[in-house]
């Protein structure tokens, strides 16, 4: 697979998808359920990037709720019916993946489980743009372990400096770095809003919009 010189390899809630309204009303719905108050979005959106398991401990513990054997499922449960209710592709996403994909392999990394990651971007029309997808409940660790990310590289023909991560959040810089690939910050992801200076590199990338994908990955790209 490594005809082709870069390997651009994306996260997705806060990167490549705004998820921020379906994944807090799932939490909200479970919360509320098991009869504590809703959560702010932007509380919610902030607990995002470590996984379904860590997105509830930490909505639980900011509601002072017991989690039980049954809050994980449950969750996921009503995220799986909200899954595409309100979330879509960024704006100018999909024309970015569209000259991206001419000259570069694509492929998803998230610590979001796979069968939901695969759904999403089949619902989306985002599935064609990506030659693979490392979900969080695979035989990887999450990130910010760049077991995965390495993986992906290997996958690819590809070596860690013509690979670039793009995410919206300090996990996704920390896997960057522990892999010694680029890393592309989507401040416009809701992730952003949470990262400190001090967990960024010098050499990192930052975007503000993502049609600005383009020009700012044209050096991972042949």
């Amino acid at each position: 697979m490594g005809n082709l010189r870069g390997l651009i390899v994306f996260d997705l809630d806060g990167t490549l998808i705004d998820s921020e309204r379906d994944l807090a009303d799932s939490v909200n719905a479970l919360l509320v359920e098991d009869g504590a108050e809703a959560l702010p979005l932007a509380s919610i959106a902030s607990m995002v990037g470590d996984g379904a398991a860590a997105l509830i401990r930490r909505a639980f513990d900011a509601a002072r709720l017991q989690m039980n054997d049954r809050s994980l499922s449950r969750f996921l449960e009503h995220y799986d019916q909200r899954l595409t209710r309100t979330t879509r592709p960024y704006p100018g996403i999909i024309e970015a993946l569209q000259v991206l994909t001419q000259r570069s392999h694509c492929a998803v990394l998230t610590n979001k489980p796979l069968d939901h990651t695969q759904r999403l971007l089949e619902e989306l029309e985002l599935a064609p743009f990506f030659s693979a997808s490392v979900g969080g409940d695979g035989p990887f660790p999450r990130k910010p372990d760049p077991a995965g990310l390495l993986h992906l590289i290997a996958d690819h023909a590809a070596t860690p400096d013509t690979t670039v991560l793009v995410g919206d959040s300090h996990i996704d810089a920390a896997t960057a770095a522990a892999a010694g690939t680029g890393f592309c910050l989507a401040e416009y992801g809701f992730g952003a809003r949470t990262i400190r200076e001090e967990q960024l590199r010098p050499s990192d990338l930052r975007i503000s919009r993502p049609v600005d994908l383009v020009g700012a990955l044209k050096g991972f790209s042949g």
